[in-house]
């Protein structure tokens, strides 16, 4: 059985609080990515997505100088970095995300995609079920 570790990014970019929100913008940007996590001193505080700048930031008329602190997203889902592969698959699913911020430790250790599900050899299955629940209504979860 695969482990969370053996599939994660374990070279993650993040910002820190005192960034704003055309920083991480242009991080994303930079990196081709749509969520950037919000870490200090390697302590995860929160997690910013391309949607959270467009519905918290955009869409409120904020300017680009708004601490990302302000529009983040803060209840996270986390994993261990020893969790299983189709638990994490699970979890993703049950809570529609396609990003699994890993934690141990209280420290940010990586980051667990979708995408990281999908192109290892035996986690087509995982990252499928994840994807079709993800992408399911809201209405038909209960």
């Amino acid at each position: 059985m695969e482990h969370v570790r053996d599939v994660m990014t374990s070279n993650v970019e993040y910002c820190t609080p005192l960034d704003n929100v055309y920083e991480v913008a242009v991080k994303m940007k930079d990196l081709d990515c749509g969520a950037i996590p919000i870490c200090e001193n390697d302590h995860l505080l929160g997690m910013i997505t391309d949607r959270d700048i467009v519905v918290r930031g955009v869409a409120e008329k904020r300017p680009n100088s708004t601490k990302v602190t302000d529009i983040m997203s803060e209840k996270l889902v986390t994993a261990d970095p020893g969790m299983s592969i189709d638990d994490a698959a699970n979890l993703m699913a049950k809570h529609q995300i396609r990003r699994l911020p890993i934690v141990e430790n209280n420290r940010l250790v990586g980051m667990c995609s979708l995408g990281d599900l999908a192109v290892n050899v035996g986690t087509d299955d995982e990252a499928g079920f994840a994807l079709s629940e993800i992408s399911e209504r809201p209405e038909v979860h209960h």
